[in-house]
């Protein structure tokens, strides 16, 4: 299968953010699949040369069965490192090509915060009104062009103007699945239980009632991972450190080996209206090495984790998590049902998983 994979910055394989992750691993999944895929990344233009040379290519008798993109959380005209629309017509002028010699287009996008009161705070608001006019532009390209719109959950379509429900479909991260060894929980009795987030601290990661459990509970330890910018921003909030919590900046092997250790994987925030659709990286990096998860109540991810069985959602407050967190501690056997559906579960959402479904979306 012949795929033309669009994405309006360079790849980065080494990204630890969200919205630098997604990208590289929808390609490898294509291409781990065995699939020809032509990129259309980089700088626009980077992506006005590559442009050329595939419509020449189409034009010369060259068959792609369907092009796929993941968008940028910036608006696709002001992704240039100067963040001018210096080639304010090149994707939408590409992706209409495409449309006309009938080769279907799946775009992922990313986020709908633009929507919300709180989103460039304090920006120059000439800036903000462009940015807002340009993701307005963007999702009018996307009524006229796309075959599929995926989102991280069709409760996001909620929020997206200008473009038909009929093109929406859910895509949400995947995982790429470890080599799992599961940490036993039989000692539970002589040892700590150990709890680990990794992520943002802000307004929208809210987590106090968790740290509030955990000063009241000796017997639990969490790891909480996080840019060392990000806590200290938000560290006055939060209640003197006790040392059962334990602060770190890590990535990569260093975090993953931390997340290995842990007997449960956090995402436990307080709930607010954009954590109602949002679908975390996290959450599929916490099942994809089979942890089980705490989530909170009144967020995608406390009803998926509850749905699948794969943890605990529980009402965000200090109460309930210290309930679950003892019985936990005293009852290692409640982890296995858990451990059960981990293992049925994790397959289902590996990255694999979603570029198959892309595949079938867009050839069937």
């Amino acid at each position: 299968m012949k795929i033309i994979y669009h994405h309006p910055l360079p790849l980065d394989a080494k990204s630890s953010s969200a919205s630098g992750i997604r990208p590289s691993r929808m390609l490898s999944a294509f291409i781990a699949l065995g699939h020809d895929v032509d990129l259309v990344t980089g700088f626009s233009s980077e992506r006005k040369k590559i442009i050329l040379e595939i419509n020449e290519k189409i034009k010369n008798g060259k068959k792609y069965d369907f092009c796929y993109s993941e968008s940028s959380t910036m608006p696709t005209v002001l992704t240039d490192p100067h963040h001018l629309p210096l080639h304010p017509f090149l994707d939408w002028g590409f992706f209409s090509f495409c449309k006309k010699n009938n080769i279907p287009i799946g775009l992922f996008y990313r986020d709908i915060y633009w929507r919300f009161e709180n989103y460039a705070k304090g920006l120059n608001p000439i800036k903000k009104a462009v940015a807002k006019v340009s993701y307005g532009f963007d999702l009018w390209v996307y009524e006229r062009t796309l075959s599929k719109l995926y989102l991280p959950s069709l409760k996001m379509g909620a929020y997206v103007p200008h473009v038909s429900p009929s093109l929406f479909a859910a895509l949400p991260p995947g995982h790429v699945s470890p080599d799992i060894v599961t940490q036993p929980v039989s000692d539970l009795g002589i040892r700590p239980l150990k709890l680990f987030y990794v992520g943002g601290m802000s307004s929208h990661y809210q987590m106090h009632e968790l740290f509030k459990a955990v000063l009241n509970l000796p017997d639990v330890q969490l790891v909480l991972c996080t840019r060392e910018a990000e806590w200290r921003s938000v560290q006055h909030e939060y209640p003197a450190l006790s040392p059962n919590i334990k602060i770190v900046h890590l990535s990569g092997i260093e975090m993953e080996a931390q997340l290995q250790a842990c007997d449960i994987a956090v995402l436990f925030v307080k709930p607010q209206e954009y954590w109602d659709f949002a679908s975390p990286v996290k959450l599929f990096e916490y099942l994809g090495f089979q942890k089980p998860i705490l989530a909170s109540e009144g967020t995608l991810a406390g009803r998926f984790v509850k749905e699948q069985g794969i943890g605990w959602s529980l009402p965000y407050n200090m109460n309930a998590v210290m309930k679950l967190l003892e019985a936990l501690h005293q009852r290692p056997v409640l982890f296995n049902p858990i451990y059960e559906k981990l293992k049925q579960v994790a397959p289902q959402h590996s990255w694999q998983a979603r570029a198959e479904q892309v595949i079938k979306d867009l050839t069937q």
